[in-house]
């Protein structure tokens, strides 16, 4: 029986995301900006590099596993002030293994009293299928019978502002919709368009801060809308909820170790009718941002976003 709910799980999920949305949303997605944004690289004037893994629906059989890295870092060439991010992520769902790698460049410009980054990021996006069927296999399914892999050119594009206490940032993923054959038909990888936005509001007691923010995803089909209240204590101490629309809701937390190394937790408990097979999902994060002249961090870090 469990295999059987193995196999239905999975092709729920490969099936999800063909025609679906294509990139994983995380609760920390303030902290990883650069994930779905390539506009945020060099906005905040640091090195700053983020590990994130999150296990999704846990107990539930092919849910998703999630791994990424983003690094990305302010340099100037010519006298154009410019930034550069790397991104490394590990998808995995059900029978599929996706990886994306991208290297990011973007446009710096001082606007008002904040930092423009105009962006856009190309890389490979590696689709892999590797189906574990026993006799209850349907030769009529659009997942393919034996494991294949495909590779294509992803293209995303964003802007990003970061103010004295306030962000925002606009961008799209999978410009070109990369091209992906499985089984016999070829499949499209959706573009994702993303709003991000938040202000911080400081309290009558200067030790705290309060940061509203909200994020929007659609992928032309459906969007995914989450809103979140996060309060932070003598910028050393955060914690927050977040509600993701009909689908979960997120307790999460994090402190900071040592002068710019962070960390951070996030539960998620699912809303929707998939929480009676699952525990719910949990994920953590890691963080270290440092001054790229003095090769040391900057004890009042301004970034309302905490990174």
């Amino acid at each position: 029986m469990k295999k059987i709910k193995t196999i239905i799980a999975a092709i729920m999920l490969s099936v999800a995301v063909v025609s679906g949305q294509q990139d994983p949303v995380l609760s920390h997605y303030m902290f990883a900006t650069q994930s779905f944004n390539p506009g945020i690289c060099g906005v905040e004037g640091m090195i700053n590099a983020t590990a994130l893994t999150r296990q999704q629906w846990v107990g539930f059989p092919g849910a998703p596993n999630i791994m990424t890295f983003n690094v990305n870092a302010p340099f100037s060439l010519f006298g154009i002030n410019s930034g550069a991010g790397l991104k490394i992520e590990a998808d995995k769902y059900g029978f599929n293994n996706d990886i994306n790698l991208t290297l990011s460049y973007s446009y710096l410009a001082s606007v008002g009293n904040g930092t423009l980054g105009t962006g856009f990021s190309a890389g490979i996006l590696n689709k892999a299928i590797k189906p574990e069927w026993n006799d209850l296999h349907d030769p009529d399914t659009h997942i393919p019978e034996e494991a294949i892999s495909f590779v294509a050119l992803d293209i995303s594009a964003g802007v990003f502002y970061q103010g004295t206490n306030y962000y925002i940032g606009l961008s799209a993923t999978h410009l070109n919709q990369p091209k992906i054959k499985q089984a016999d038909d070829p499949t499209y990888v959706s573009r994702e368009y993303y709003l991000t936005a938040g202000y911080s509001i400081q309290l009558p007691n200067p030790a705290f801060e309060v940061t509203p923010s909200v994020f929007v995803v659609n992928d032309g089909a459906a969007t995914q809308f989450i809103c979140t209240g996060m309060i932070r204590y003598n910028k050393k101490v955060w914690g927050g909820v977040s509600y993701r629309a009909g689908d979960a809701l997120t307790g999460f937390a994090g402190t900071e170790l040592y002068n710019g190394l962070k960390i951070g937790y996030g539960y998620d408990f699912p809303l929707s009718e998939i929480r009676k097979g699952t525990s719910g999902s949990h994920e953590f994060m890691v963080s270290y941002s440092f001054d790229l002249g003095t090769g040391k961090s900057i004890t009042k870090y301004k970034s309302i976003r905490f990174l």
